[in-house]
């Protein structure tokens, strides 16, 4: 298994212009929290829908399992991130006038196009072309240049 540091220098390949690295620090937030949005609708057969108890809620333990074979500390800090994400769309499931399912569509087209402007004017392919484990590595990219940026090691 690749360490955090092999996965990050094979992110950093295509990640160099500081543009993209701009449409990666808005679009990859704006991704997971509309992702979690979607995924938080879908509930186990046999089981009433509750914010612990859906499909959300899993994919953020199988991530935080892959996170920390790779960094305990940047698994801290995800498991932090999600949760608060997950607070946040319950948060907008009570507050919104229109449904959550529809603002996270939206939302989640939007950070897709922010991505693939991004390394359009890098004139790199996204990484997860190559492999799609990337797709989770792109959130703890974002996390471990925040922690570099406050002296937290990982």
């Amino acid at each position: 298994m690749k360490s955090v540091r092999q996965w990050f220098a094979e992110y950093d390949e295509s990640h160099q212009n500081e543009t993209n690295k701009a449409f990666h620090w808005l679009g990859i937030p704006v991704i997971m929290f509309s992702l979690l949005g979607l995924l938080s609708y879908v509930a186990f057969p046999g089981l009433h829908w509750t914010p612990l108890l859906n499909l959300a809620a899993l994919f953020v333990l199988i991530a935080l399992i892959f996170y920390v074979r790779l960094s305990v500390p940047l698994a801290v800090g995800m498991a932090l991130v999600s949760g608060l994400m997950m607070a946040g769309i319950m948060a907008l499931r009570n507050l919104s006038p229109m449904p959550v399912w529809q603002i996270c569509v939206g939302l989640f087209v939007l950070g897709w196009i922010s991505q693939f402007a991004g390394h359009k004017i890098e004139g790199k392919k996204p990484s997860f072309l190559k492999d799609l484990q990337f797709l989770l590595i792109g959130p703890l990219w974002l996390l471990a240049a925040a922690y570099r940026r406050v002296g937290i090691g990982y």
